[in-house]
């Protein structure tokens, strides 16, 4: 038997190119804790700096070499499951990240440990020579001694003015000028409430009667909350507290959760669920491919209105029975308020929410619900695929071809991939479902690798809106120059009259969307990034919507110092404002993320919407999906064109999507709906194939372009980004990663096939300062070519000449950079 025990720890904030699971020794006195799934404090580098880690797995040997021990362990049961532990490997195999980053996505943010070093004076400074100290270490030695305590290493740091990497704190450590001490600390922790219970001590004949009250009802109910103690016995704090110090009680923290729906309540017997014969037909048929125990895709494809939400919710109260987890994923926040109100009535309290409009402690305390087997369901937004579930039945992906399921940051993972990881090692169902699905889903269906259920009608007597297309050169050419074509106005006019409600989809915020002089044609950018800015009229201010820098409006031209300088185009705020001008009388609510800032803010306007407080919502894509208000009679499209002409091969997959979804909101109910969709360019085929509701036609006219240009699903694409803050030295990266590309896979991957297009600027050239190019390779995405990309991230973050270089690797991103 070996003597010494290792354990595969995944450090925190190492970088991908050394980045692997390191080695430790347990110490005997932690032989019988530490566990794979748990974190631990283990020394890393050259100087032996705390850091944080997850342990992997554990093994054996007989040498301990030159092995560090493990400092400390940080939790006293693991946290990762053996699925999750597995899936943090194949995090980083498929998305190029460390494996401290995959394990991070797989934890709620409140539970993670910070480690913090603090610094005080190892003597007096009185008793110190401080002859040969330079000014700063002298500065920093005072405010230590002023401080009287040992200061934390960022605020010292802060406090001085010193970069975070600044060498001086630990230079006057070496120099036995300064202590120096390492402790971890929660970033949120558990909430907790004090409990009252008895403890074996009976003498209670000297109890005065309030305090005999009380003993009498931790007698009958066991224990209790000291809150619950004072309302029912009606007495003060201090009573109770006179019977913990004469030991017959004693107090004990119980943790609670927070939860933003605490309101809800547990529901009775859910009302029974009554299927169209086409959706009884689908449900049978997911059913059956559940029980089979095989796991699987599924793809419930059906227009808008036909019902895909009772076809899976039935499902959902199968697999809830067995006791098996479900998870519900929708791609937005403004789609979780109706999302949660449907599976809350439904499902009370064993509904966990998972998104980013809850706290640090809200979200750590619906991971721990779900991780206690407290609730079987976890609704939300893409962070959802993670709710730690130990037996998984069924993941459900609502609007399946939406982008916001791909991560745009490091790990950058596809949730649909992911849940494909976990349906496969748990043998559940995955159920993607779509009025407009993706391409590359689609046609995985039509070709037999996943199952496809359709819904060709809507449900009950609700019938797909009356669609009409307006030419708007007719409009200008006629002298109407208001956002409204006059078939747009007329309508919205006959809504208010008849008692009904609108929703208007214009799919960019802010007032103007450009700004120029009309003396020299000066187009107004901003200074971080290559983009122009918009005029916001809430705070009288051009901002920019990538980096956030803002200035305030001139009509004074920063290049010609004309007073000539306008605004142009229209946001949701003009296009608001306009709105309130033509139609006085209508009460109209703006949707976009500028007025959805503050928290629950979704929940209130959509709810004051539901109920009737407002006629008309305009909105960017916010509104198009996933909503379904039964007095929603017309909907109205004021720029149809915008998502048309992008440089992406995916710019008619979105226009046609967002076309489709947002005519699909009207005539949802018993009301018959109409839509309106106002562009220039009114031959386009795309707007006809939406205005008619036609995905089969799209996707074939699609489909034939992708096989021909060899774009997914015929390829995967890898997009390798780079970005730096001098142009030529980016420009130059990314030739210089052509080059080994283009050396390794002949020597190494000579078989391995793949298209590579030269490196170019990204669209948005320059974010925040940062230069940006790509590199585009259309690939398989197998184990060899992520192999080969692994050896090329890693042999290039090596080159000495590109350290100011930031290199990534996205497989198959949602957009080109």
């Amino acid at each position: 038997m070996s003597d010494f025990t290792i354990a595969k720890v995944a450090v925190e904030k190492t970088v991908y190119h050394f980045d692997k699971a390191f080695d430790y020794l347990i110490p005997s006195e932690l032989l019988a804790s530490v566990k794979p799934g748990c974190r631990v404090v283990v020394p890393f580098g050259g100087a032996n700096s705390k850091r944080q880690g997850m342990v992997l797995s554990l093994t054996s040997q007989e040498s301990a070499g030159k092995l560090k021990f493990v400092s400390g362990l940080l939790d006293s049961v693991p946290l990762l499951s053996q699925e999750a532990l597995r899936l943090v490997v194949w995090l980083k195999e498929h998305y190029f990240c460390t494996l401290y980053d995959a394990v991070k996505l797989l934890l709620p943010t409140g539970i993670n440990f910070k480690i913090r070093t603090e610094y005080s004076l190892a003597a007096p400074m009185d008793a110190m020579d401080l002859e040969g100290f330079s000014e700063l270490e002298k500065q920093m030695i005072r405010y230590l001694s002023h401080a009287g305590a040992g200061v934390d290493r960022d605020r010292l740091l802060k406090d001085m003015g010193l970069s975070t990497d600044s060498g001086v704190p630990e230079k006057l450590y070496k120099a036995n000028v300064l202590l120096k001490s390492s402790g971890t600390v929660r970033q949120v922790g558990d909430a907790a409430q004090k409990m009252v219970r008895l403890t074996e001590e009976q003498e209670i004949h000297k109890l005065t009667p309030k305090q005999k009250s009380v003993y009498n009802i931790l007698s009958d109910v066991g224990s209790a909350s000291q809150k619950e103690l004072c309302y029912f016995a009606g007495v003060t704090p201090v009573v109770v507290n006179a019977l913990v110090s004469k030991g017959i009680a004693q107090y004990y923290d119980m943790e609670i959760y927070r939860n933003p729906y605490d309101h809800i309540q547990d529901c009775g017997p859910a009302e029974n669920i009554v299927l169209s014969e086409e959706q009884q037909q689908a449900y049978t048929n997911v059913y059956r491919q559940y029980a089979s125990g095989s796991g699987g895709v599924s793809l419930l494809y059906g227009v808008t209105g036909s019902g895909k939400t009772s076809v899976f919710t039935k499902l959902i109260d199968t697999v809830r029975a067995d006791g098996r987890g479900v998870i519900v994923m929708v791609p937005e926040i403004s789609l979780t308020p109706q999302t949660i109100s449907l599976f809350h009535q439904r499902y009370g309290r064993d509904v966990a929410v998972f998104h980013s409009g809850l706290t640090l402690g809200e979200r750590m305390d619906e991971w721990k619900r779900v991780r206690n087997g407290e609730a079987l369901i976890a609704v939300g937004t893409r962070s959802a695929v993670f709710a730690p579930f130990e037996n998984l039945g069924l993941i459900i992906l609502d609007e399946e071809q939406e982008y916001t399921y791909k991560s745009e940051s490091s790990p950058r993972y596809h949730a649909r991939d992911v849940a494909k990881f976990r349906c496969a090692y748990h043998k559940a169902l995955l159920m993607l479902s779509s009025a407009t699905p993706s391409i590359e889903s689609y046609y995985l269906a039509q070709n037999g690798r996943y199952s496809l259920n359709v819904l060709s009608t809507r449900y009950g007597n609700a019938v797909l809106p009356e669609v009409s297309v307006v030419d708007m050169n007719a409009e200008v050419e006629s002298g109407n120059n208001t956002i409204l074509s006059s078939v747009l106005h007329q309508a919205l006019n006959e809504n208010l009259e008849n008692g009904r409600q609108s929703i208007i989809l214009l799919n960019r915020r802010g007032y103007n969307t450009f700004v120029s002089c009309k003396a020299c044609g000066h187009v107004i950018t901003c200074p971080n990034c290559s983009i122009s800015l918009t005029y916001h009229s809430a705070n009288h201010r051009l901002m920019c919507h990538y980096c956030g820098y803002s200035m305030p409006l001139s009509k004074e031209c920063p290049q010609c110092h004309e007073d000539k300088v306008r605004c142009t185009g229209y946001g949701t705020q003009r296009a608001e404002e306009q709105l309130r001008e033509l139609l006085p009388d209508a009460r109209i609510l703006r949707l976009d993320t500028d007025s959805t800032m503050s928290r629950f803010a979704y929940e209130k306007k959509l709810r004051q919407f539901a109920d009737g407080e407002y006629d008309i919502i305009i909105g960017t894509q916010m509104v198009a999906k996933g909503l379904d208000f039964e007095n929603v009679t017309l909907v109205g499209v004021l720029s149809a064109d915008q998502t048309l002409y992008s440089d992406d091969f995916r710019s008619y997959e979105r226009a046609f999507d967002l076309l489709t979804q947002v005519v699909g909101r009207s005539g949802r109910g018993q009301f018959a709906g109409k839509a309106i969709i106002q562009t220039f360019t009114p031959e386009n085929d795309i707007i006809k194939l939406a205005a008619r509701q036609d995905y089969q036609e799209y996707y074939e006219g699609e489909i034939a372009i992708r096989k021909a240009m060899l774009y997914p699903p015929f390829s995967d694409i890898c997009v390798v980004g780079f970005v730096g803050g001098t142009e030529a030295k980016v420009q130059g990266a990314s030739k210089a990663f052509l080059n080994m590309l283009r050396a390794l896979a002949q020597s190494d991957y000579p078989g391995q096939p793949m298209r590579v297009l030269n490196p170019s600027p990204a669209l948005i050239g320059k974010v925040s300062n940062k230069y940006r190019y790509k590199l585009i390779i259309k690939c398989r995405n197998n184990t060899k070519f992520r192999e080969m990309v692994s050896r090329l991230l890693i042999q290039f973050a090596g080159t000495r000449e590109f350290s100011s270089v930031t290199v990534f690797a996205d497989i198959n991103p949602d957009s080109i950079l």
